[in-house]
């Protein structure tokens, strides 16, 4: 090759290897440019996010009793007083938080740094959050001497006047006008402040029986004949009387089979209810207590629920069993069932099993 073909040639090679050079430099320049707006945006996201910037505006916030850190995280965000859960749970599971926090009230602000968040919360709650557990099958007066019994804001009296008022409604479960709640105080554990008002529990109590109920198949009440307060009615009844699970669907049969034929119900824990009492033996005398409730005078539902259901009551009553029961008695005291469509074989039980 001659010599000047040959230089060309080196330089056009040299040439081409500082240019790959030159644009392998302009894309690592690039690369770390990028970098570092990243870098930067996720700083100024990170302390935009956990610094609490923004207008601070009071707020109360109510933790539950047993709440995680990541469920307060979210009672945060919806609060507004964080704005990011995500960067919140990471803050807590690095200061090995995650567990969550004293259960009360808190008295807190929007948009407030994470730093001050956590402190406020190991501080602990300004007003505590007290436990009470409602049974199935208590009335409003039992229910009322159960939640006054545990929190200041509430009397027994008060409570029962209340609940009595037919100032509450819970469409379509409970309608307007209805004289009581009696029924729709939903058995359930729950946190409430100490110092809960009776209207605080009341509500609470009923927006815990909507939730509950939601997913019970309450389309089949019309082709039961019944409404929904209805319903309730009767598992109100099936909560006094059934005391095992597989007794309830049929209890429930038995209600609709005498309904459908006109029969008087029977039903022992109406006339305990008209009377005010849970003794366990009931008398001729108290079989005619001249009240509504008593369905051994009177045919069809009483007025209304008699104790607060629970759902496999609720559900019982919208799922009867199949059968041409009309009769049923307790054969032991543990509250054993027995079924049947014979009166006959009804009093031949009970001359056996109660003599």
């Amino acid at each position: 090759m001659p010599e000047a073909l040959q230089t060309r040639v080196e330089r056009r090679d040299q040439a081409k290897r500082g240019g790959g050079r030159r644009r392998s430099l302009l894309v690592l320049v690039s690369f770390l440019l990028v970098l570092l707006i990243l870098t930067l945006a996720a700083g100024n996201y990170y302390r935009t996010q956990t610094s609490g910037a923004g207008p601070k505006v009071p707020v109360t916030v109510v933790v539950p009793q047993g709440a995680t850190g990541d469920q307060i995280a979210d009672l945060l965000k919806a609060n507004g007083v964080i704005h990011s859960t995500f960067l919140f749970h990471i803050a807590l599971r690095l200061k090995n938080l995650s567990q969550g926090f004293e259960a009360g009230e808190y008295h807190l602000t929007t948009n407030m740094g994470f730093s001050a968040v956590i402190a406020a919360l190991r501080k602990g709650p300004v007003v505590h959050a007290v436990r009470v557990t409602i049974p199935e099958g208590l009335t409003v007066r039992q229910t009322a001497t159960r939640v006054a019994g545990s929190l200041d804001g509430v009397r027994r009296g008060p409570f029962v006047r209340a609940a009595t008022s037919g100032t509450y409604a819970l469409p379509p479960y409970l309608p307007a006008g209805k004289p009581t709640v009696e029924g729709f105080l939903f058995p359930n554990t729950y946190d409430f402040l100490k110092s809960a008002s009776t209207d605080d529990t009341i509500k609470r109590l009923l927006a815990e029986f909507q939730t509950e109920v939601k997913g019970l198949p309450w389309q089949n009440a019309e082709k039961l004949h019944v409404s929904d307060y209805q319903v309730v009615i009767v598992a109100s009844m099936i909560e006094r009387e059934a005391r095992f699970a597989g007794d309830r669907p049929k209890v429930a049969r038995v209600i609709y089979n005498r309904l459908a034929r006109g029969m008087k119900l029977q039903v022992d824990a109406t006339v305990l209810y008209a009377l005010g009492t849970n003794k366990t033996t009931i008398t001729d005398q108290d079989l005619q207590v001249p009240s509504p409730y008593n369905t051994y005078l009177h045919t069809g539902l009483p007025p209304t629920p008699i104790a607060s259901p629970g759902l496999a009551s609720l559900r019982a009553a919208l799922n009867p069993a199949p059968g041409n029961w009309l009769y049923y008695l307790a054969i032991d005291a543990a509250g054993h069932e027995r079924f049947t469509s014979s009166y006959a074989q009804f009093i031949a039980w009970k001359n056996q099993f109660i003599g």
